[in-house]
């Protein structure tokens, strides 16, 4: 087995990354695979890492994928994702007593979003009220933004739950929440369910992926996804950092579920490549 270390990259979104990537590390480097865990303020300053080979893998999020995408020319190499990361979609959020029951009646209105970088709160659901129902933005309706973390693509809930927030206000109309969420806050009784609705959802939609550099060998980043991929829920010191992540299971990584994002980008111009 090849002993070179392997530099990864993490942003810091919360302070539990921190433990969450030494619990990963402890672990590669007992299948004998020496990680490095480097760590960046900000998703563009772990693209920039990445490409200037600071690092040989980054957990990027959707929109860091789509930067480090386009900035290799699609060159860059896919890896892993979480079994969360699959299949999400964004809620679209108003008050039961708003009269308001479908998005064609959200035309004059003001919808509150997360972060102006926020794939799932902003870019995306912004693309789905202009594609399906042809509500054009900066024109059909009001934006108000949420911005909590900028730099951070929304990997935390501050923005999203400001807007839910703001809706049960009566600052805004409407606001769009990840599915996730969306169903955690009913549980715990972060919304009340007797206030608010879900009245539309965006198509499904794909999360966080690692990406590697071009150039990094990928035989190597090959082993180091096998190695990954195995580990275990059932283990105690597994489920402690997975369960902060968020997962139960490592899958393959696909791009396929990138499309709306893509287009939100081509629509709003928001990389500039």
């Amino acid at each position: 087995m090849n002993n070179d270390k392997i530099k990864v990259g993490a942003v810091i979104y919360d302070p539990r990354v921190t433990v969450i990537w030494g619990i990963i590390a402890d672990f590669f480097n007992e299948e004998g695979i020496e990680v490095e865990c480097v760590f960046y303020k900000d998703y563009e300053s772990q693209v920039d890492g990445l490409l200037n080979k600071e690092i040989d893998i980054a957990w990027n999020s959707p929109l860091a994928w789509l930067d480090t995408y386009l900035r290799t020319d699609g060159k860059c190499q896919m890896g892993s994702m979480r079994d969360t990361d699959r299949d999400r979609k964004t809620c679209f959020i108003v008050k039961k007593d708003s009269g308001i029951t479908n998005l064609m009646e959200v035309k004059g209105k003001t919808i509150g979003f997360g972060a102006i970088d926020s794939p799932q709160a902003r870019l995306i659901p912004i693309n789905h009220l202009h594609k399906k129902y042809g509500l054009d933005y900066g024109k059909d309706y009001t934006e108000k933004l949420f911005n909590i973390g900028i730099g951070l693509h929304g990997d935390h809930v501050g923005g999203e739950l400001d807007a839910i927030k703001a809706l049960s206000a009566g600052a805004v109309d409407v606001s769009v929440v990840l599915d996730l969420n969306w169903e955690a806050w009913k549980k715990d009784g972060t919304i009340d369910e007797n206030q608010l609705v879900c009245i539309d959802t965006t198509e499904v939609f794909d999360h966080c992926i690692f990406v590697a550099h071009p150039d990094f060998s990928t035989e190597r980043f090959i082993e180091w996804e096998k190695v990954l991929n195995t580990m275990d829920y059932n283990n105690e010191d597994h489920k402690k950092m997975m369960d902060m992540e968020g997962l139960k299971e490592w899958v393959e990584g696909r791009i396929t579920g990138y499309q709306q994002l893509r287009e939100a980008n081509d629509y709003l111009k928001f990389l500039h490549k």
